[in-house]
């Protein structure tokens, strides 16, 4: 594995810096003074790998979407059939890195600031596209078109429904909590799909 030059390496520092002064400091507080202490670096030395805190904070918050898909591609790696892969999805985004404090605090931030920012809305945009795509291209194998659009909207917003309780609320004592709601509700929502279909099929015969 090829080593990181000294750039990337900052830029990496300064990223897992700005997460934890998020968590303790809050957004509007996590100043790039802060943030380059927290990385035992110069501020003027921040700016020579950041224009300013919002690309600062911008390049936060890829990076931790860059650390989910890479978690779906690791579980899609495993799952055979579209009704797991579309189980992986799901797993991955309630995965446990998914409940770790500090991430809890820099996604809350992007929500909380996504309308006063169009960077930021537009990677919280960029997520949501993603999710949403990924669940259709599995789901399409199993139901209608117009069925898996719907079921798709259904799950993300169960993702982001209990995410955003246990990101105000504390983390589950079981991970595995959201991870069964998720599945219990693709599996009956298929199950309902499929049941439409066959009665559809018995009054047409």
């Amino acid at each position: 594995m090829p080593k990181l030059g000294m750039g990337p390496i900052r830029r990496q520092q300064l990223v897992e810096a700005a997460i934890a002064v998020i968590h303790e400091r809050g957004f509007a507080n996590a100043t790039v003074v802060r943030i380059a202490e927290r990385a035992g670096i110069s501020a003027g030395l921040v700016h020579h790998y950041f224009h300013n805190k919002d690309d600062l904070l911008f390049a936060t918050m890829r990076h931790l979407l860059a650390e989910l898909r890479t978690d779906v591609v690791a579980r899609l790696s495993h799952a055979s059939g579209p009704h797991q892969r579309v189980c992986a999805i799901i797993d991955a985004c309630f995965g446990d890195e998914q409940f770790d404090e500090q991430v809890f605090s820099a996604w809350l931030a992007l929500y909380g600031n996504a309308r006063q920012s169009d960077r930021l809305r537009n990677i919280l945009s960029v997520y949501h596209r993603r999710l949403r795509s990924s669940l259709v291209h599995e789901l399409r194998s199993l139901v209608p078109k117009s069925e898996a659009l719907r079921l798709a909207e259904g799950i993300g917003a169960m993702i982001d429904g209990l995410w955003l309780r246990y990101a105000l609320t504390g983390k589950p004592n079981d991970p595995e909590t959201p991870r069964a709601l998720t599945r219990d509700y693709l599996t009956a929502s298929l199950e309902r799909s499929f049941n439409r279909g066959r009665t559809g099929l018995d009054m047409a015969s």
